[in-house]
């Protein structure tokens, strides 16, 4: 352990050395060390963190949600959009046949967009507010959470109240420094109460509905406003699994409730798509994996020209050395301490580029956050990636200088 220990400080010694003595050779041998890594973690760092937004997104609205539309997630909309287009909406009906028949389901949510009225509170007017009628379980649906007042009530939702929910940036540029909570806005032509305010979600990846600039009525409140043409007015049905069942259970026990909701025949085909996020997770892993990829070859070729450039140091390092490594082989000195002191040497340089790389990295992301819709970071995984890398670069690049070090003749290597 000992000698280990005093050839690990010798070699790092000399790597320093190698460094300090021509500091141009050693910055262009390091630079490609330096681009190779900041390339390949710099692209893991982003997908990581573009994943973990969207990832975070996922969590929150749930992956046992599936959710009841016309169009499939995971086919080409273009490919058979006739097809999908003549497919009746999922409307009310269904809402109700589910909330009936299906018992493998906790929460079942029905919601329309039904305009984008202007909102008006006392002088103050804002222009195309988008509205969406909700049933009793979108909140829980959704996990949305308040930052003031609350969600509708079972009765008011039930009889259809004037009461409105509004986003965090329709409370902020309506009202300013006013509590929204208990004020009366008009609304298509009618006076709503705000009874909520949704807590601002800022932005993110994935937003199935952006409530933030988005404000909630109770469904029944629409059908009485004549917003909602029929009681069967097109939506996207949201129903969340009960605790015990999978998400694939659901889908069968809604697939043969809308089945029989609809009467369809044994022989025909649905009529309705049941989507999950997990559809949309499986697409969105397949590109981040190319995005990885494209970064790991452009990485690998500035690598490359970087191995090559601190091989030819080591290279150059051995031959001044020459006889520093007869002495030290007539005095006894193994090949193999030879060849560990070269190979020492060279992991350290490399490891010197990789920093350099991990610390510009961290920099960038730095200032990338700040104009981003999403927080960038260098997480520990991609630091001990990066570092992973350099000393793989550097045992490659410096195996071939060690062993023609280790393999020298002391007699001939002091004569030289």
């Amino acid at each position: 352990m000992k000698i280990f220990a005093k050839i690990f400080s010798e070699s790092l010694l000399q790597a320093v050395q190698a460094l300090s003595g021509n500091k141009l050779r050693t910055f262009l041998s390091l630079l490609g060390i330096t681009i190779g890594i900041f390339c390949i973690i710099g692209v893991q760092s982003a997908v990581d963190s573009m994943q973990a937004n969207i990832e975070e997104s996922f969590n929150k609205l749930g992956d046992d949600v599936v959710y009841v539309q016309k169009f499939p997630w995971a086919e080409d909309p273009h490919s058979n959009w006739w097809k999908w287009v003549q497919r009746p909406n999922p409307g009310f009906k269904d809402f109700k046949a589910i909330k009936k028949r299906v018992k493998s389901a906790s929460l079942v949510d029905f919601h329309a967009f039904i305009g984008e009225p202007s909102f008006k509170y006392r002088n103050n007017y804002l222009e195309e507010v988008g509205i969406i009628a909700v049933s009793p379980d979108h909140s829980d649906i959704f996990s949305l959470e308040y930052e003031k007042g609350r969600y509708f009530s079972t009765y008011e939702s039930e009889l259809g109240l004037p009461k409105i929910v509004i986003g965090h940036l329709v409370a902020q540029n309506l009202f300013g420094a006013i509590d929204p909570v208990g004020k009366k806005i008009k609304v298509f032509g009618r006076e709503l109460e705000v009874v909520g305010v949704i807590e601002k979600e800022g932005e993110s990846m994935i937003n199935i509905l952006n409530f933030d600039e988005a404000a909630l009525i109770p469904y029944r409140l629409a059908v009485n406003m004549g917003k909602v043409k029929s009681n069967d007015w097109g939506g996207t049905i949201a129903v969340k699994a009960k605790e015990g069942f999978t998400a694939d259970e659901l889908v069968g026990d809604l697939t043969f409730a809308l089945r029989a909701q609809r009467r369809l025949k044994p022989k025909e085909e649905d009529n309705f798509a049941l989507n999950k996020l997990s559809i949309i997770s499986n697409v969105l892993n397949t590109f981040f994996g190319v995005f990885d990829m494209v970064g790991l070859i452009i990485g690998m070729f500035a690598i490359l020209v970087g191995g090559f450039s601190v091989a030819n140091i080591m290279f150059v390092s051995v031959r001044e050395r020459t006889n520093i490594i007869g002495v030290k082989k007539a005095l006894g000195a193994k090949k193999w301490i030879i060849l560990l002191e070269f190979l020492i040497e060279s992991i350290v340089l490399c490891i010197i580029g990789g920093l350099i790389g991990l610390v510009l990295i961290y920099f960038v992301a730095q200032a990338l956050s700040s104009v981003a819709p999403f927080p960038i970071f260098l997480s520990s995984s991609n630091v001990t990636n990066g570092l992973i890398w350099s000393i793989m670069i550097g045992l490659i690049s410096g195996v071939l200088p060690a062993f023609q070090a280790a393999k020298m003749d002391p007699v001939e290597a002091i004569r030289q």
